[in-house]
């Protein structure tokens, strides 16, 4: 019965842990990021060289 206490206690430490690390986290603003959403949308793909090969013999199969 002593050890159920003890794990108890201990699981109980760990979680305020981190949940003292989360708070700490979120007040220094490790989680703010107003620039990169905004600017995502501008950000291309890269295609592989897969695609790229198969757009041009589908492309060239067209113009024919």
């Amino acid at each position: 019965m002593s050890v159920l206490i003890l794990l108890i206690l201990v699981s109980l430490a760990v979680a305020i842990g981190f949940l003292i690390s989360f708070i700490w986290s979120v007040k220094n603003g490790q989680y703010e990021d107003d620039y990169t959403p905004a600017v995502r949308i501008l950000f291309d793909d890269k295609k592989t060289s897969e695609n790229q090969s198969t757009n041009k013999k589908q492309e060239k199969s067209s113009n024919q």
